[in-house]
């Protein structure tokens, strides 16, 4: 018989419960509460691997998952040395999101980092785009992009815009560099790593276009959109590096226009960070030529950008 007896008195039903003792069940805490932990002292390549990834500006979902490879890389050394399985995970990726939210800048540092875990033996990045992987005539795509490949053993393979690989219908040389990628994304899958990057609704099309591309992506990272505050620290960081800063209604004369560009804009459109990179080197030359004209320099106007430098 069951733990628990039921009695019926008068149309009502009694609960008898069992008087033996149940386990207790410990609640695990949840990953948030985990990342959220002090990291022991003794990863100091963890603790340098932080501050470079403070610098970003956003980007909390990379941050997390390059420290969880980190963890991973780091625990199955580990589980070496007690005699257990130690598999290695392939860590191609997939980068979506408009431009100008950082994908480059991070598939740049994470060559950069890797390196360091020595998950990479060289770290460097090779840079592609549809015209370096497809060619002219049958057979030449497979081999420029069997060089591209070579060019990037031992470090990062980074293809924006990858979905124009698969724009030419099935005749195009397009679908051949797929077929090509896939086939050494699973030939040499510890020797480099691959990141395709893109808008995010034309990544999830792409997908579709090789039945073995989704399941050789284990990585998938979004990059949303800056908020305007986000943007304004960057533009605060980037004055910072140069030594300059903004004079007071500057400041509030950038932070306007950026408000009114994230209402009018498409989210395509508008390209991010970029956008404040270039309007800032802009009001950089615009500033020395006020400077140049007005012949005065003293340090506190060589490091400012007044309202009327700004250029966007």
């Amino acid at each position: 018989m069951s733990d628990s007896k039921n009695k019926r008195n008068n149309a009502q039903i009694n609960i008898v419960i069992s008087n033996q003792k149940r386990k207790k069940i410990t609640k695990e805490p949840p990953m948030q509460e985990h990342l959220a932990q002090e990291i022991p002292g003794h990863h100091q390549e963890l603790k340098q691997i932080e501050k470079e990834l403070d610098v970003l500006i956003g980007m909390e979902e990379m941050k997390k998952i390059i420290k969880q490879i980190y963890a991973w890389i780091y625990v199955n050394k580990k589980r070496e040395e007690q005699g257990l399985k130690a598999e290695k995970q392939a860590l191609h990726m997939m980068f979506k999101g408009n431009p100008g939210t950082g994908k480059t800048t991070v598939a740049r540092l994470i060559g950069k980092l890797f390196l360091k875990m020595n998950v990479l033996s060289k770290g460097h990045l090779i840079e592609a785009e549809r015209a370096d992987l497809v060619g002219e005539y049958i057979g030449h795509t497979a081999q420029k992009t069997r060089d591209l490949i070579k060019k990037a053993i031992g470090g990062i393979l980074f293809i924006d815009e990858a979905y124009s690989l698969g724009r030419g219908g099935e005749k195009d040389f397009g679908k051949e560099a797929i077929d090509t990628l896939v086939k050494h994304m699973e030939d040499r899958h510890h020797e480099f790593i691959l990141i395709l990057a893109g808008y995010s609704a034309e990544m999830v099309e792409f997908l579709s276009l090789n039945p073995g591309l989704h399941s050789r992506f284990p990585i998938v990272v979004d990059f949303p959109d800056y908020t305007v505050d986000q943007l304004m620290d960057i533009a605060s960081l980037l004055l910072k590096e140069k030594e300059y800063q903004f004079s007071k209604e500057a400041e509030k004369q950038f932070e306007q226009h950026l408000l009114e560009l994230k209402n009018v804009w498409s989210p395509i459109s508008f390209s991010n960070g970029r956008y404040v990179r270039n309007a800032i080197e802009k009001s950089i030359r615009s500033q020395a030529m006020r400077l140049l004209l007005s012949d005065m320099y003293d340090k506190k106007e060589l490091q400012t950008i007044r309202s009327q430098d700004l250029q966007f």
